[in-house]
């Protein structure tokens, strides 16, 4: 979350990065109101307490003298009552600025482009060049059919639309492209953890996808457990409420999970194939960084998603989102899109963001140099490394051929037991 004293110093940089992230909703004066209010309580909190001290100590000196105490102790319990009445309006007040300020999404670094949304992202780089078939290329989707490969049908029998059975090839495709992930990750120097699959609401509120995106999430029925949208989420909150070494800074960590996500709000969109599942696979990248570096090692983490798809093979491009098209939590984000045959177009495969300490201070996660120094927040990236099942897609497209045959890319050939061909 932002630091109520940027808020509070820097107002209307705050209410300008509001805007250009559309979130224009948010009522900034209203949270300034309650916090002025909050600190007038807190100081006359103070004065009684100061004052309560002070009569309290006449207390044995009365005593002393024999005098009578009746009326001091009258003076403690009505200043006792109203100090009782101030915190608790303290309490309340705390509790109203706290919800507000959980809903208030990052602000964006001073490098991002200003946009309202996708169109106005600005791309960085481009890798290979499409491939120019001589045979009108087919989706994924019916690639995936004819090969019986991929079988939603199945899917949507035992479960519901918007899931996928893999089979065969198909599912040895997926689980290679998982191994290979991890294993280059780890060659990258990624320490190689795996997390539940199931959070509970702290951890969720920690890393920003609650309160304000709970419609987006899977709760566990009758309980406070989500199934994780993405493995950033208990990566993350490893580190909650904890003090990290600076030495031991900045922490790599990559971990595959699968993830889950309602979609809401992105119906009628991409209803077929892999490339927006309420499950999928991925293979996620977390860091822990000082404040100074982060930056770096954003552009750091960005190459290292790369890697995976030069390794493949897969022409992408990468794109500096603009304002208006950014996650909640992120300061600034780079999205990586492949090229995919049927769509005609680049599609995000990688979403890598710097979010700097917004969700330190929501998870309470601070690092010191040495035992003596003050503690600061860390600043926390993550990145895609990347989707397996957008990955799936992209390889069917990319690497067909036309007899209806999938070659494949030689970086996973070691991971499918020696074959060179789906067929």
């Amino acid at each position: 979350m932002i630091d109520m004293k940027i808020i509070r110093n820097e107002t209307e940089k705050v209410k300008e990065a509001l805007k250009n992230r559309n979130s224009k909703d948010i009522d900034i004066d209203g949270l300034l109101e309650l916090d002025a209010e909050r600190r007038s309580l807190l100081f006359n909190v103070e004065q009684k307490k100061a004052q309560q001290n002070s009569v309290s100590k006449q207390i044995p000196v009365y005593k002393k003298e024999g005098k009578d105490t009746t009326e001091i102790f009258a003076q403690m319990r009505e200043l006792s009552d109203s100090i009782k009445e101030d915190d608790e309006k303290v309490r309340q007040i705390n509790e109203k600025i706290k919800d507000i300020v959980l809903t208030i999404p990052n602000i964006p670094d001073s490098s991002v482009p200003i946009g309202k949304s996708d169109e106005q992202n600005v791309e960085i780089r481009r890798y290979s060049t499409p491939r120019k078939f001589d045979f009108e290329p087919k989706s994924h989707w019916n690639i995936g059919k004819d090969l019986d490969i991929l079988d939603p049908e199945t899917a949507a029998k035992i479960t519901g639309a918007r899931f996928h059975v893999y089979k065969n090839m198909g599912a040895r495709l997926e689980r290679a492209i998982i191994n290979y992930y991890l294993d280059t990750h780890g060659k990258n120097g990624y320490s190689e953890v795996f997390t539940p699959f199931m959070v509970h609401r702290k951890s969720m509120v920690g890393t920003g996808q609650l309160p304000k995106f709970e419609e987006d999430a899977f709760k566990v029925t009758d309980t406070d457990y989500f199934l994780v949208p993405t493995a950033e989420v208990p990566v993350t909150n490893m580190y909650r409420d904890e003090i990290i070494d600076g030495d031991k800074l900045p922490l790599k960590y990559c971990a595959y999970t699968a993830c889950f996500r309602a979609e809401a709000g992105s119906a009628g969109r991409d209803t077929r194939g892999l490339i927006r599942q309420h499950q999928f696979n991925k293979v996620e990248l977390v860091k822990f960084s000082k404040p100074e570096t982060s930056f770096d090692e954003l552009e750091e983490m960005t190459n290292e998603a790369e890697k995976v798809l030069q390794g493949l093979g897969l022409p992408y491009r990468v794109v500096c989102l603009s304002t208006g098209d950014m996650g909640f939590s992120s300061a600034k984000t780079y999205d990586i899109e492949v090229w995919m045959p049927s769509y005609g177009r680049y599609v995000e495969i990688s979403s890598c963001s710097n979010c700097m300490d917004f969700q330190a201070r929501r998870a309470n996660i601070k690092f010191k140099n040495s035992p003596k120094e003050k503690a600061q927040y860390v600043h926390t990236l993550n990145g895609s490394g990347v989707a397996i099942g957008r990955t799936t897609a992209a390889i069917l497209e990319n690497y067909q051929n036309a007899d209806g045959t999938v070659t494949i890319p030689e970086a996973l050939v070691p991971y499918m037991g020696g074959d060179t061909i789906i067929k």
